[in-house]
C-alpha cells in the first residue's frame, strides 16, 4: 500500500465530530472544503468555481485541538497521509471512503471571541500572531 502525501487549504464544512476510544484517545473527523477558482478560458469559454469535499481525521492530541478551536467555516492549513478503506453498507452496496489522516495543522483564521458587555473583542493580539 502507498501512502500520498497532500496539503491542504481550506474551509471546515461543518461542526468537528469528536469521539473518545480506548481510554481517553480523542479522534475528531471534520469535513474541509476547498475551491479552485472560475476562470476564462482564452477562447471565452467560462469554467465555474470547483468545490471538492475532503474528509479529514485527527487524533489524540491534534484532536483534542480542533475540540475547542475548530469551528464551521474555519480556515485550516493541513498536512496528511490519504487512506482508502471499503465496507457493505446495510444494504449491501459497497461504499469506498476516503480520508485525510492529518498530521500537522495550522489554524489560519483569527479565533473567535465573546465580547462582555463591559469589553469589547480584541481584534488581534499585541504582535499580531493568533494566542495559540
Amino acid at each position: 500500500m502507498s501512502v500520498n502525501k497532500v496539503i491542504l487549504i481550506g474551509n471546515v464544512g461543518r461542526e468537528p465530530n469528536v469521539r473518545y476510544i480506548d481510554r481517553d484517545v480523542a479522534v475528531a473527523s471534520v469535513s474541509l472544503a476547498t475551491s479552485d477558482r472560475a476562470y476564462t478560458l482564452p477562447n471565452g469559454t467560462q469554467v465555474p468555481e470547483r468545490t471538492e469535499w475532503h474528509n479529514l481525521v485527527f487524533w489524540r492530541g491534534l484532536a483534542q485541538t480542533v475540540e475547542k478551536y475548530v469551528h464551521k467555516g474555519d480556515k485550516l492549513y493541513i498536512e496528511g497521509s490519504i487512506h482508502s478503506r471499503s465496507y457493505d453498507d446495510q444494504n449491501g452496496v459497497h461504499r469506498t471512503v476516503v480520508e485525510i489522516y492529518v498530521d500537522n495543522m495550522e489554524m489560519l483564521s483569527r479565533p473567535q471571541q465573546t465580547a462582555s458587555p463591559q469589553q469589547p473583542a480584541a481584534t488581534s493580539t499585541p504582535n499580531g500572531q493568533a494566542p495559540f
